[in-house]
């Protein structure tokens, strides 16, 4: 039925009702988004994934770092563990090459150097390579990123003359926090520690320069200072993360070594 044409607006084609008007938007939705609104929508999105990214960011470390805080537990058990096998703890390894036979496995002998500090042999303990921002090295000249770091006292490491009841520090291990609180007690130094050195793949803090406690200082990280200590008594620092810090530290002190080596039948 043809429309009537007293009803057709003008300007409509003929037989349709429809006005040039009309037909121009139409067409003009055919076509789709014009340049300008294309621009607009894109920068809406780019501005919504930017604001997601940063959170999700955070996210992924926070999760990074309850692994990591949860892996340093398993190290302290397994350090644990094996100065029950053995009778003392193991020495760091420094082995640099990948392919030598004892890359990760802990170097023979530590008693005659108090400065030592290396990386956990954890091929010897059985535990993951690096931590979780690590990369696993496949070469020599390759950096450390996210191997775990490893000290421990020189007298508590030593195979040739094994950990007995009366077994004192020889070193005098300290760890603070960022406020330079000790969070050690004087009396009872750690005797091993164990770090990851975070996202930022580097020592921070004090762990940067762990010999730079003066013999004896005043403010607490020494029993005495009547040792000698020609590189500065080894100051550490664990804690929460602040602004440029953002390492993960557990220790091992004296009495519970003690207490994991009686319990096994190591110690009397």
């Amino acid at each position: 039925m043809s429309p009537d044409p007293a009803m057709v607006a003008p300007g409509a084609a003929p037989g349709t009702g429809v006005t040039r008007a009309h037909e121009r938007v139409l067409t003009g939705c055919a076509a789709g988004f014009s340049l300008l609104e294309m621009t607009i929508v894109l920068l809406i999105v780019a501005l919504l994934l930017g604001g997601m990214l940063n959170p999700l960011g955070a996210l992924l470390d926070a999760r990074k770092r309850t692994q990591a805080q949860a892996q340093l537990e398993q190290i302290r058990e397994a350090l644990l563990g094996f100065a029950m096998a053995y009778g003392h703890l193991p020495c760091p390894s420094t082995t640099e090459d990948p392919t030598s036979a004892d890359y990760g496995m802990h170097d023979p002998a530590c008693d005659t150097d108090r400065t030592t500090e290396g990386y956990l042999p954890w091929r010897a303990l059985g535990l993951a390579e690096v931590d979780p921002w690590g990369i696993s090295r496949s070469a020599s000249g390759a950096p450390f990123n996210g191997y775990w770091r490893y000290r421990v006292d020189r007298n508590f490491s030593n195979p040739l003359a094994l950990i007995a009841i009366t077994t004192a520090p020889a070193e005098n291990l300290s760890i603070q926090d960022g406020n330079g609180t000790l969070l050690t007690a004087p009396t009872e130094t750690p005797v091993a520690l164990v770090y990851s050195t975070g996202a930022n793949l580097v020592p921070d803090g004090e762990n940067a320069d762990y010999e730079g406690a003066p013999c004896g200082n005043a403010s607490g990280h020494a029993r005495g200072g009547s040792r000698a200590c020609p590189d500065g008594e080894p100051l550490y620092q664990a804690g929460a993360v602040g602004a440029g810090f953002d390492d993960l530290m557990v220790w091992i002190s004296r009495p519970r070594l003690f207490n994991t080596m009686v319990m096994a039948g190591r110690l009397p």
